[in-house]
């Protein structure tokens, strides 16, 4: 399920408050800055700087140039 476009324009990463991309087909949250994303569980982001992921270069690429 998509998010809200109103939510995701307030949204910011807890760690460097900078912006994330959203990533819709794999419901996370993405931070190419620190190249770490956040899950989206039922429709709800979990931007909790001990549940962040640390996405893998394939991960990374792919987030990085579809948006």
């Amino acid at each position: 399920m998509a998010l809200d476009d109103f939510l995701l324009n307030l949204l910011q990463d807890p760690t460097d408050h900078g912006s994330l991309i959203y990533v819709e087909k794999d419901e996370v949250l993405y931070n190419p800055r620190l190249r770490v994303f956040y899950e989206v569980r039922d429709s709800i982001p979990v931007l909790l700087p001990n549940e962040a992921t640390a996405a893998t270069d394939e991960q990374h690429q792919k987030w990085s140039t579809e948006h």
